[in-house]
């Protein structure tokens, strides 16, 4: 695959490390020379010193024989802008941006960049995970299906201890495909019955992420 970069800090130095340990074909657009030197000394001549907001760059980038285009820079309107240039005026199908604030993840989605991923709730779902009083961990959110996978443990006093599935009054939108025991996943049914420690992962609508926190007396 062709693979253009667009920000060479640090996120996309080790990017195109990895991906040119895959051997893709990489091009780092970076606009500050000291970093494009770095890149060029310890990469080789995969990066090109320019403006990735810049129509006339991006082309002189090959921008449209790219097979994906990734805008990791540490502004989110710039990697917007990038994204969106890259798939109007250059037909790529496929891109992927950085977004430094949570809050613009709507915004992206809306105005049609493929995927996002943002540092900030990286950090936040590992805290999660960490901090027992959460009781759901997000591991992926399907905003635009309205459905997430989460992951809960079940507290030791919970009200659903004992009890089979088919007796907890799961809503409909809300399927129970895994629960982890003891280290061992245990692809459960109706009879199946939890303990106290188990770690229950769901698929859930949004709307149901609520019950499902109250079903399992989490909190």
């Amino acid at each position: 695959m062709y693979i253009i970069i667009a920000g060479g800090g640090k996120v996309g130095y080790y990017l195109a490390k990895t991906l040119l340990h895959d051997e893709h074909e990489v091009l780092i657009i970076e606009k500050d020379k000291r970093k494009c030197d770095i890149i060029s000394a310890e990469l080789g001549g995969i990066v090109m010193r320019g403006d990735a907001t810049d129509s006339i760059v991006m082309e002189e980038a090959g921008m449209s024989r790219a097979d994906l285009a990734i805008a990791v820079t540490g502004d989110d309107e710039d990697n917007l802008m990038i994204c969106q240039m890259a798939k109007k005026k250059f037909g790529i199908k496929r891109t992927i941006s950085r977004i430094n604030n949570p809050k613009n993840e709507h915004i992206f989605r809306l105005l049609g960049i493929d995927h996002t991923v943002s540092v900030t709730d990286l950090i936040l779902a590992q805290i999660e995970r960490e901090i027992p009083a959460h009781s759901l961990v997000h591991l992926l959110t399907l905003r635009e299906a309205g459905v997430s996978f989460v992951e809960a443990q079940v507290p030791e006093q919970s009200p659903v201890i004992g009890k089979p599935l088919r007796a907890l009054g799961v809503p409909g939108d809300c399927v129970i495909p895994l629960v982890i025991r003891n280290g061992k996943g245990i692809v459960p049914h109706g009879e199946t019955v939890l303990l106290g420690g188990d770690e229950v992962v769901a698929v859930t609508t949004i709307e149901d992420e609520s019950f499902l926190e109250r079903l399992l007396g989490a909190k």
